[in-house]
């Protein structure tokens, strides 16, 4: 079984009853054009619009079969979280956008499993929603870098509820970077995403390797993107900081041997150095469909790797991890 562990989905449904219920959700503006849905969460500059790829089931499964991708492990899409609002709203938009994952995968003959999202504005709102993705069926989540929005750090204090539910449940948390990364730097020349989307990466999981949520709840087994966003290449420059400050911080290299990488690099030999720093058991095929900058033929960087190697990041290690 070959398996794409990172990819983003809106199902239809879910678009159609948004344009619905839209007055229910008195933070939320609901932008229609000839260019698709996009979202303003409480008076926030406006999303991009929900692009055709994301909802268009059927090129979606054309371009599996043409991979040989059986199957796909699907998050929502970030701009759509809306973590700017309200608590209360923000559980019933979880809710939402949950039921219609949860039914799209449950419907798709096992070509799909779809992460749930969660209220990551609030720590007892977000573990209440996991704890019920989890009964539902659920096997774990994708979540933003940036809860509360711009400038969110995921070892925010009033967070512990949602970390102590993830260790409870022994979920999967596939930390993902927002498009927004914060810095008015790397809004040009694409830049938000060749470079944003690392360096919020970088600076969302160094905060929780340092902070030892990593370690103190070491139940939840976390996934980082983009090969690991850059982190297993300054493993050199993290040590020697915790070396530094040893009586404070905590060790990054049990941190990322305890993580889990996707393939998303677009380059054999920075995945071969991924490889020797985590371990090919770690590592994950990914592809970050439908977007432009993922990898859309994402078997092509394996070829240079020893068949054991490929075996695993091709759907062993997935399987495990997910327990199919």
């Amino acid at each position: 079984m070959i398996i794409d562990s990172h990819a983003h989905l809106v199902p239809p449904e879910l678009i159609e009853e948004i344009k619905d219920v839209s007055l229910n959700f008195p933070s939320i503006e609901v932008i229609s054009s000839d260019k698709g849905v996009s979202f303003s969460f409480s008076k926030n500059k406006s999303t991009r619009p929900i692009s055709h790829k994301l909802s268009d089931i059927q090129e979606r499964i054309n371009w599996m079969d043409k991979q040989n991708i059986d199957m796909q492990v699907v998050g929502g899409w970030v701009d759509m979280f809306g973590y700017q609002i309200p608590a209360e709203e923000g559980i019933i938009w979880s809710k939402m956008i949950n039921r219609h994952l949860k039914t799209f995968s449950d419907k798709s003959n096992s070509r799909f499993l779809s992460l749930a999202t969660l209220p990551m504005q609030d720590g007892k709102a977000a573990a209440m929603v996991l704890d019920d993705a989890h009964k539902q069926g659920f096997k774990g989540v994708m979540i933003g870098t940036q809860p509360k929005g711009v400038g969110g750090v995921l070892d925010d204090p009033s967070l512990t509820p949602f970390w102590e539910s993830a260790d409870k449940n022994r979920s999967i948390l596939f930390i993902h970077p927002m498009f927004d990364s914060g810095d008015p730097r790397v809004e040009d020349y694409g830049m938000n995403n060749a470079v944003g989307r690392i360096t919020d990466t970088i600076i969302a999981i160094s905060r929780i390797i340092y902070s030892g949520h990593i370690e103190r709840y070491r139940n939840a087994r976390i996934v980082i993107g983009m090969g690991g966003a850059g982190l297993p290449y300054i493993i050199g420059r993290l040590i020697h900081n915790f070396n530094l400050h040893k009586d404070t911080l905590f060790d990054p290299r049990f941190a990322l041997s305890n993580m889990y990488y996707d393939t998303v690099i677009h380059d054999p030999s920075v995945l071969s150095f991924l490889i020797e720093q985590v371990g090919y058991e770690r590592v994950m095929l990914g592809s970050d469909m439908p977007f432009p900058i993922g990898d859309l033929e994402p078997m092509s960087i394996l070829h240079n790797l020893e068949n054991e190697q490929r075996l695993s990041i091709l759907g062993k290690t997935t399987k495990k991890l997910f327990s199919l």
